[in-house]
């Protein structure tokens, strides 16, 4: 297990490290705010790469046991929620374009990022920062006196009341607007189709139109194909969503079976399999781009 992980991590870190580059080199060239979620995107991977490099070596003292899986849950939220952001920009170009050119800006990109990262430490760090919730997440080996010398896993350390709220706030909420979005962004791409192939017909019969109608259409035939290249800059978007999902799925719906089955015994498969196949999303992220 800890020549798999110490792979992934290499892998990880230095596909999301090249691929940040590039964006960055692409940003100093001409800014664009996308782009800048994409970069955002790249490092949160970066990150849950080097978080995964000390579960290879096992060198944390148990003392730091909620720290380093406060650590690894930010970076893996901070990823889902920089996914989730991308394709709200993009939906909001399709679906709100003029609304859409009003808050794009380097301010408003700033906030959105920093907005990302807080939500993410917060929700990492919850048991860790919040005194108020820390008897009710921590298991009752981690609140005696004495050293814990268990595992140091996550199930292991972190009260169930606190994963089911965890997957509750983040995993279920960011898939329901993931697919409302993709289905009326769907709506919208079939609706731009039909009507630029019937623009198209239009303005091949020029002798039935007038310069000033020709003239109309043209510059609604040009508004349409730039809202079309959003929606098709939306499908490398949608691979990503897609590979999120067929990676993380099984591991927040067998997390649930888990808490509501102790009897099934599927913590083995969690910690070792399902997680594990999780965290691969973070190397699929950069080679889709």
């Amino acid at each position: 297990m800890g020549f798999v992980l110490t792979i992934s991590a290499l892998l990880i870190v230095s596909t999301n490290l090249l691929v940040g580059t590039a964006l960055l080199k692409l940003l100093l060239k001409r800014g664009c705010q996308s782009w800048c979620f994409v970069l955002n995107l790249a490092l949160a991977d970066t990150l849950v790469g080097v978080a995964i490099t000390g579960l290879a070596t096992e060198d944390f003292n148990n003392k730091f046991i909620q720290q380093r899986n406060g650590y690894i849950t930010s970076t893996c939220m901070a990823s889902i929620l920089t996914m989730f952001l991308i394709s709200l920009d993009r939906y909001m170009a399709i679906k709100m374009p003029l609304r859409y050119s009003l808050m794009s800006g380097k301010w408003k990109t700033t906030g959105s990022l920093l907005a990302v990262w807080i939500s993410s430490f917060t929700m990492g760090f919850l048991p860790e920062g919040l005194c108020l919730l820390w008897r009710l997440m921590m298991v009752p080996q981690l609140q005696a006196t004495a050293p814990y010398d268990g595992f140091c896993a996550f199930f292991n350390v972190t009260h169930d009341i606190a994963i089911i709220v965890l997957y509750c706030l983040l995993f279920f909420p960011v898939l329901s607007l993931f697919i409302y979005m993709y289905l009326d962004i769907l709506k919208i791409a079939c609706i731009h189709h039909k009507q630029i192939s019937q623009i198209r017909q239009t303005s091949s019969r020029p002798e039935e139109s007038s310069h000033g109608q020709s003239q109309y259409h043209h510059h609604h035939q040009h508004q349409l194909l730039r809202s079309w290249s959003h929606v098709k800059a939306l499908r490398t978007v949608g691979v990503l969503i897609g590979c999120f999902l067929v990676l993380w799925s099984p591991f927040f719906v067998v997390c649930i079976v888990h808490l509501l089955c102790r009897e099934c015994a599927l913590k083995e498969v969690l910690e070792n399999y399902l997680w594990l196949l999780g965290l691969f999303n973070s190397l699929i992220n950069p080679l889709v781009y």
